[in-house]
């Protein structure tokens, strides 16, 4: 599991830390690090003795760390020259040994051995700011980024600790920014590494162990799992299950103008791990007709008989039938998952005052209605937003896009899902979500697990079905069972 934490929580842990080490030792853990990813990095693409290497470096240990792998790679035969955004804020230690092994440092963006003047080069490593960073870039490293961009776009760039220009502990990035291939960050992962827009920038991670993670408390602030966390959390029948203990989910999804989000809440339904799904709606003949394992009812929801979880919303319309419909659900003592139509037609009392479980699953536009926001607010902090959708309506939401979150209303770890894919942009693929998590809910999964590991499955078979070319929904539904048992294969 990708664990992350904040920055006064990292900064803590290195000031605990630091009492025990020689002073300079953590700095030259990370610089080796990020060398070592530098090198690995040029030989990719040539050799690291000749390589050209501009360094780009602002004041502090962030500068400090880009100096000290300036000096080693210098040592190592390369090229290396240093642009210092604040000359006199420069990491003392760091230039005299950046000087020391043969690095020279350039001028000014528009000096004759600025990035202009500086032809050919392998490698940009961005050490402008780090992990302390607040409210974007300051004038002159923009001026400095610009300049370096202008002449030099093609190059690859290494981001030390987090790209600048980025929150660390949001995700939010305001103003310019420096967009890496790489990021090479420091004892553990940060929330910006994790959330966009900021992980749009940080490109590959690489995590450098510098003895953080004794220092480092329980639980993260964010959290990613992994195929084996993953594995661990799908439910497995046994000898003696059978359909109904295995779980049932209930759907109620599609209307006479939108019958395929049915069908596609019932695929991913069928998909999710339950023993039996019952649909309640206008699309029954739709659902039938491929589904014929489906139980079907009339309804209300109430009377269609036993389940363990209830999916609503998907393609419900908005007449009085969906209004009732989801009033309906909302009584049930099992868990219910809202998606979609059901988001619009919620009363926000009765989901805090439900003593069941709830699944809030909205995308940006529906997350913004919810918090009476604009949805450029949502899109630009991700992370506040879904920890708010949580803590107002006393739900487990899963804010959906790029990077879908997962938040209680209760004091756990964020979780980020590490699977998504921009395919997933798709008509009726949240649909199959729904379905897909309800399922998980019925097999008795907890809500924050039930979300989390369907986000991840879901996002898995969006890339095994798309392959890198355009996907739809329902080969996201079909690709499920191969990404079940990608998982459990490891």
């Amino acid at each position: 599991m990708r664990r992350a934490y904040s920055v006064e929580t990292v900064r803590a842990a290195e000031a605990a830390l630091m009492k025990r080490v020689p002073e300079g030792a953590l700095m030259q853990r990370a610089a080796a690090g990020l060398a070592a990813a530098c090198g690995d990095l040029l030989r990719r693409t040539g050799r690291v003795y000749g390589a050209r290497v501009l360094l780009l470096v602002g004041g502090g240990d962030n500068g400090g760390d880009a100096l000290y792998a300036g000096a080693r790679l210098a040592r190592r035969g390369a090229g290396v020259r240093a642009l210092l955004v604040s000359p006199d804020r420069a990491h003392a230690g760091g230039l005299a040994a950046f000087l020391a092994a043969g690095g020279r440092v350039a001028d000014g963006p528009d000096g004759p051995d600025g990035p202009d003047g500086l032809e050919g080069l392998d490698l940009v490593v961005d050490g402008i700011t780090g992990i302390g960073g607040r409210g974007g870039l300051r004038e002159d490293a923009v001026a400095l980024l610009r300049a370096v961009t202008r002449k030099h776009g093609r190059t690859p760039v290494i981001a030390v600790d987090l790209p600048s220009g980025v929150e660390a502990d949001t995700g939010e990035v305001h103003g310019e920014a420096v967009r890496a291939d790489a990021t090479v960050t420091f004892g553990t992962y940060k929330p910006g590494h994790l959330i966009d827009p900021a992980a749009e920038h940080a490109g590959a991670l690489r995590l450098v162990d510098i003895g953080l993670g004794p220092e480092l408390p329980e639980p993260p602030d964010l959290e990613a799992l992994q195929y084996a966390d993953v594995a661990a959390l799908l439910p497995v029948p046994g000898a003696e299950s059978d359909k109904y203990s295995r779980g049932v989910v209930g759907v109620v999804a599609g209307s006479e103008r939108y019958p395929g989000a049915a069908v596609l809440a019932v695929s991913g339904a069928l998909h999710g791990g339950a023993g039996a799904v019952r649909y309640v709606g206008p699309g029954a003949d739709a659902v039938i007709a491929r589904f014929p394992e489906t139980l079907v009812h009339a309804g209300p929801p109430s009377k269609a008989g036993r389940v363990q979880a209830w999916v609503i919303g998907p393609g419900l319309g908005d007449g009085r039938w969906a209004e009732e419909a989801v009033a309906d659900v909302l009584g049930a003592d099992v868990p219910v998952l809202v998606d979609a139509d059901g988001l619009r037609l919620l009363d926000p009392e009765t989901v805090r005052t439900r003593t069941a479980a709830t699944v809030l699953t909205p995308h940006a536009g529906e997350a913004a209605a919810l918090l009476g926001v604009a949805r450029e607010e949502v899109e630009a902090g991700r992370l506040a937003a879904v920890r708010e959708l949580a803590a107002r309506y006393r739900a487990t939401v899963l804010l959906k896009g790029s990077t879908t979150l997962v938040a209680e209303a209760r004091d756990t770890p964020v979780r980020v899902n590490p699977t998504g894919t921009g395919w997933l942009a798709t008509a009726g693929s949240g649909d199959v979500l729904s379905g897909l998590t309800g399922s998980l809910l019925a097999a008795g999964l907890a809500p924050r697990d039930a979300a989390s590991v369907g986000a991840y499955l879901h996002g898995l078979a969006a890339r095994h079905g798309s392959d890198g070319a355009p996907v739809s929904a329902q080969d996201v539904a079909n690709g499920i069972p191969a990404a079940w048992r990608d998982v459990r294969a490891g």
